[in-house]
């Protein structure tokens, strides 16, 4: 599907494409992957374009300047790829949330549904201290189940949840709903 404009940190208008257009036109389209009827939203053009992946990487950090942001939580696997730059440009560090087995060390867990079975996420128990103002980052926001496990770990250790910041959200998928009012921002809104 097109990509309609979400927040953008900037762009140029009349004929040139504005930062949010290039941007959208390379997050390609993957039908019936990884299993009919799905349509898989591929970034890998997006991180290939050195200009677009500088763009993408501005605009997804942009709404949280100023927040008093202190880590940049990533989602596995393809989060990692977008918070670890955020976190750079929020002069903050970066925690990796990950499938269960993954870390070396003690561990906290949430588990979460997914339309097509359940998972979980994990983080090491001392990557986050009380007080710390937590970023959470991903490429996509579809149901939204990842995100609110993400919300529902962060918390429990005891820090204070800022946001959640994706490259696109599937709207039609009503993702934003499972956040309570959460503030999320995307750079790309589709549907």
């Amino acid at each position: 599907g097109q990509a309609q404009v979400g927040e953008c940190p900037a762009g140029t208008v009349g004929a040139v494409p504005t930062v949010v257009d290039r941007i959208s036109r390379l997050v390609r389209d993957v039908p019936d992957f990884p299993t009919a009827g799905v349509t898989f939203r591929d970034i890998t053009p997006l991180l290939g374009d050195a200009e677009a992946l500088a763009d993408m990487v501005t605009g997804v950090a942009t709404p949280w300047v100023g927040a008093g942001v202190t880590k940049v939580a990533g989602i596995e696997a393809r989060g990692f790829i977008v918070a670890a730059p955020v976190a750079l440009h929020l002069a903050a560090g970066f925690i990796p949330l990950r499938k269960p087995g993954k870390l070396p060390w003690r561990v906290e867990r949430e588990a979460y549904e997914l339309e097509y079975g359940s998972d979980a996420l994990e983080l090491h128990v001392d990557a986050i201290l009380a007080g710390d103002r937590v970023l959470i980052v991903d490429d996509v926001l579809a149901t939204g189940g990842t995100a609110a496990a993400a919300v529902r770990l962060v918390e429990r250790l005891g820090a204070t949840v800022v946001g959640v910041g994706v490259i696109l959200e599937l709207a039609t998928l009503a993702g934003r709903d499972r956040l309570h009012g959460r503030d999320v921002h995307a750079l790309l809104t589709d549907g």
